[in-house]
């Protein structure tokens, strides 16, 4: 149950990364909603993120959780915010994933 609140933390992470990016390209009122979104998104991954590492090993927990946050705003910034798709930017997410995924399969 703990790796299951710990994903959902890296992608509050992603949700508050992706409305900071939105700050940059807003302004007036939907940019303080945007600050708004950012905040309860902060607050929300933070909560989930000690909530997890009540369990699990805190260093394991803190690099899937900024892994899964790292590789969601990159492909938000691909996508969205219409970012380059290099091939070694590619190439190094997919190293990113596989880290991710090797720190899952190596801890208790």
């Amino acid at each position: 149950m703990d790796w299951i609140i710990l994903i959902i933390a890296g992608f509050f992470e992603v949700a508050f990364a992706f409305c900071l990016g939105k700050t940059k390209i807003t302004t007036g009122n939907e940019m303080y909603a945007w600050y708004l979104g950012f905040l309860a998104a902060l607050s929300i991954s933070m909560i989930l993120l000690i909530k997890a590492t009540k369990t699990l090993p805190v260093g394991t927990a803190y690099a899937v959780w900024t892994g899964i946050g790292a590789t969601g705003t990159v492909l938000i910034g691909i996508t969205v915010f219409k970012e380059p798709a290099t091939v070694l930017r590619l190439f190094f997410l997919a190293t990113l994933i596989l880290s991710i995924i090797g720190l899952k399969i190596v801890s208790a």
